[in-house]
């Protein structure tokens, strides 16, 4: 009993008797293992390819480049993505030499929900200074009240880099919770 197989690179044969130089087993012998079939193995190096100068070959993964690195930027983090989704309303507070403005934002669309500046025709004439304490509790009142009126009750507030939430700004914030708006 006899049998082969071979592919490009391994063959193995098995047969039921040995033919082996180094293997002196009898085959009358009674032990368990001669009646087990000899095991061959040729191993055969495959020929390398003929390689062109013009062919390149691609690694499964390699380091990405600088280049690469700038055309293709990490990703964002889970909360970087679905923060807009999250907390879709967001507050913009400005404040200039003379103005106070305000407004309410929804991050997905861009669409504004609401506005309140010291700069309108109602308010600029109404109050005697445009950028002091009172009037950052009209702007809070105000953005409070135009956003209630669209059916927003809750929004969110993220402060820049080195913008800390004290003075007129937390007068705004403070007058805003106030009012009945939640900030989450």
């Amino acid at each position: 009993m006899e049998c082969i197989y071979s592919s490009s690179s391994i063959s193995i044969s098995l047969s039921s008797h040995s033919t082996h130089p180094s293997c002196k087993l009898k085959s009358s012998s009674l032990s368990w293992s001669s009646s087990l079939p000899k095991l061959h193995l040729s191993i055969t190096v495959p020929p390398t390819p003929i390689r062109h100068k013009d062919s390149t070959v691609s690694a499964a993964w390699t380091r990405r480049s600088r280049g690469e690195l700038a055309k293709r930027p990490n990703r964002k983090s889970w909360k970087q993505r679905t923060d807009m989704y999250m907390r879709p309303f967001l507050l913009n507070v400005f404040f200039s030499k003379r103005f106070i403005h305000a407004k309410v934002m929804h991050r997905n669309t861009s669409k504004v929900i609401s506005v309140a500046s010291t700069n309108a025709k109602e308010l600029r004439y109404a109050l005697p200074s445009l950028n002091d304490d009172n009037a950052c509790k009209v702007i809070g009142k105000l953005i409070a009240e135009r956003s209630m009126e669209a059916d927003v009750f809750a929004m969110s507030y993220e402060p820049q880099k080195n913008e800390r939430i004290e003075g007129k700004l937390g007068i705004v914030l403070d007058t805003i919770k106030e009012s009945g708006i939640i900030f989450y």
